[in-house]
Parts: C-alpha cells; sequence; structure tokens
C-alpha cells in the first residue's frame, strides 16, 4: 500500500538492500549502472519521486543523499473517510454516502499534513493505462484540478474518475483505456477531488 510505481518500489528496495548489506546508501551513478537507465537522470528522478511521496529523505549536500524517513521521524497515521465507490468506466448515477474510515500513514504517501482528503473504491478497468484498477482504493483532494490530474468528477450528474484534460479552454474527462470513450459534459462538470495517492488492491 505504498502508492508507488512498480519501478519506483524496485529501486526502493534495492535501496534497502544494499543499505542493508554495505551500511551506507547507493549512489545514483550505482542506481543507474543496477537498473541500466541512459543516464544519471533517470535514476535522479526516481529518487526525486520517492522523496515526494515519503519514501525516502534526500539530504542536501550529501554524496549519497538519503535516508528513510523511519530514522527521522514515527510514522503519522490518520483517518480518511471513505465515501464508497467510484466508477472507472462509464458515468455511474453514485450519490456517495460516508462509508467507514481508512487509516493511513500519510508521511509513506507524501500527502501534505493540511490537505483535505477522502478515499474511494475504483470499481471499472477505463483508466488502467494510468495504473488505475478495479479494486484499488484511490485517495482524493478536495482542491481546484490542473490539466492532466485524475479527478473524481460528477458530470452532467453522474460520478467517474477520470483524466481531467482542457482543449481550447474547455474541460473535458479522458478515460485511459482505448475501449471507453472520452466524456465531454453537455451541461456540468464538478471536480469533486485530485487523485494524490492510490493503494493497489491486494493480488
Amino acid at each position: 500500500m505504498s502508492g508507488l510505481t512498480k519501478r519506483q518500489q524496485e529501486i526502493l528496495d534495492y535501496m534497502k538492500m544494499a543499505h542493508r548489506e554495505t551500511g551506507i546508501m547507493p549512489s545514483t551513478r550505482e542506481i543507474q549502472h543496477y537498473f541500466g537507465f541512459a543516464s544519471q537522470t533517470a535514476a535522479v528522478g526516481h529518487l526525486r519521486a520517492l522523496e515526494r511521496k515519503g519514501m525516502i529523505v534526500r539530504l542536501p549536500g550529501k554524496a549519497r543523499a538519503s535516508v528513510f524517513p523511519e530514522e527521522l521521524e514515527r510514522a503519522e497515521i490518520i483517518d480518511i473517510p471513505i465515501y464508497g465507490n467510484i466508477a472507472a468506466g462509464m458515468a455511474q448515477d453514485s450519490e456517495q454516502q460516508k462509508d467507514g474510515c481508512l487509516s493511513i500513514d500519510i508521511t509513506s504517501l507524501g500527502i501534505p499534513h493540511t490537505a483535505r482528503t477522502f478515499a474511494l473504491k475504483v470499481r471499472g478497468d477505463s483508466m488502467v493505462n494510468a495504473h488505475v484498477c478495479d479494486g484499488d482504493t484511490v485517495i482524493m483532494e478536495f482542491r481546484d484540478p490542473k490539466r492532466g490530474d485524475i479527478v473524481a468528477a460528477l458530470i452532467d450528474g453522474e460520478t467517474t474518475l477520470k483524466t481531467y484534460v482542457l482543449k481550447d479552454g474547455k474541460p473535458y474527462l479522458q478515460a485511459e483505456n482505448d475501449d471507453y470513450p472520452d466524456l465531454i459534459p453537455a451541461r456540468e462538470l464538478i471536480i469533486q477531488g485530485v487523485m494524490v495517492a492510490l493503494l493497489r488492491a491486494a493480488a
């Protein structure tokens, strides 16, 4: 339940393994060589993503500038309300009701302490190309969307999970699966939340 991509998880696992075996963190060049990246830039990009998600803390002025956050502070567990299911398929008529709470470590997910968040269970496969699958849980934040954000939206009275897109200044919702059409609002488009983290369903 880390909210990481497969590659980010592999890099994190490698860093922990190397740290256990050598007592020091691998350098970006060592990460580059281990994973066969064309340049150190790719390794740095993955480290920055891991830092954004709270999985590592990069220390300025250090050659091997990463530590695991558990070495610095205890995790902060908060309860996030779950508001039922959301369609990642065709939009569905759905009145969201609170359906319990989810206790998660916001530090490990890189969610700010000030964020106003809620969770939704994903139903459907229209977002699989964005690595959002049926059965996953998405953590949403109440805030205005930016182009390319994955959003929970009310479109013409129906709710759905899609990518927020702007074309000629007009917003619409884009599926991340070629089997599903894009959704263009006929009357209204209300963004209910922006996805900030993903919890993978257990296999």
